[in-house]
């Protein structure tokens, strides 16, 4: 027997497919993960044992650095939300809300506005390039702006998130020919219902360059399933950062308190008054959740 480490590429009925050393194995869990509790997810880092006669067993997963329920992905380094500027227009709260998912996961977000040949989105620059969160626009018809996502993706694990009708397929498919995914339309063909669940696979784009499919990954699926306390909401919009500890009072909520650092910082334009919208209408949906809910 010899063991090997790992990337969980893939799982499908009990079975998961393990690349290490240049090869896929095919591996089954030991039952002892089940009795913890533990799903292997696409993107763990896994031990295996391997033997004589090819049977592959996972011995142990390695602690990971962040994971998603919906999609069930684990290690993400990249979450890329893709927004369309038209066709449907942004709803800025849902993408406050997936980025400041993103920041209490760990994953470093990064928004990219599609669709960029249908109308110019200078006013959404204007607000996302004061967070110091990575801006990109493209557009899948032209091919602007797609050789920058390329760049981004190299050497990372990403995942990309977009309500339905914003391109996201598209640009995917832009991306690598190896991401021909279905768009909507094909989608209901092949009657892949928009609630049917399949697998997170991983999709090698070249060295340590994957993506993550996630079928129908929306922004609805993360918010309802990754609640963030309250406590930590702030540290969630980053350009909160350099005024959190200059408020007059340490348990200031930012939301309409005297002395408040952010909403000084509101008033002389160095943060987007939207954002700080989106902040509120948050800190009032979770402030009253109980710990138990969280769990």
């Amino acid at each position: 027997m010899k063991m090997e480490r790992g990337l969980l590429r893939k799982g499908i009925g009990g079975f998961y497919y393990v690349e290490a050393a240049d090869t896929i194995y095919e591996a089954k869990a030991r039952g002892i993960f089940r009795k913890r509790g533990i799903t292997p997810l696409a993107g763990d880092i896994v031990d295996i044992s391997i033997e004589e006669d090819g049977t592959c067993t996972i011995e142990e997963i390695c602690e990971r650095k962040n994971s998603l329920v919906r999609p069930p992905v684990a290690n993400l380094d990249q979450l890329f939300l893709v927004v369309s500027v038209l066709h449907p227009s942004p709803n800025l709260l849902v993408l406050d809300k997936m980025l400041a998912g993103a920041e209490e996961k760990g994953i470093s977000p990064v928004i990219v506005f599609s669709k960029t040949d249908l109308e110019d989105c200078g006013e959404y620059l204007e607000i996302y390039q004061k967070t110091g969160i990575p801006v990109l626009t493209v557009s899948s018809v032209t091919g602007d702006g797609v050789d920058r996502v390329r760049e981004l993706l190299q050497g990372k694990l990403s995942a990309f998130s977009g309500n339905s009708g914003v391109g996201k397929s598209s640009l995917l498919n832009r991306l690598d020919e190896q991401l021909s995914l279905p768009t909507a339309e094909i989608s209901q063909k092949l009657g892949r219902g928009r609630h049917t669940t399949r697998q997170v696979e991983l999709l090698k784009l070249g060295p340590d360059t994957y993506v993550a499919d996630t079928p129908g990954f929306s922004s609805v699926d993360m918010i309802q399933t990754e609640l963030i306390r309250k406590e930590n909401l702030a540290h969630d919009f980053r350009e909160f950062a350099p005024y959190l500890d200059q408020c007059r009072f340490p348990s200031c909520s930012h939301t309409k308190e005297k002395g408040c650092a952010v909403l000084a910082a509101l008033q002389e334009g160095k943060i987007a008054r939207s954002r700080h919208q989106s902040y509120v209408s948050m800190y009032d949906e979770i402030k009253n959740i109980k710990e138990w809910e969280l769990k």
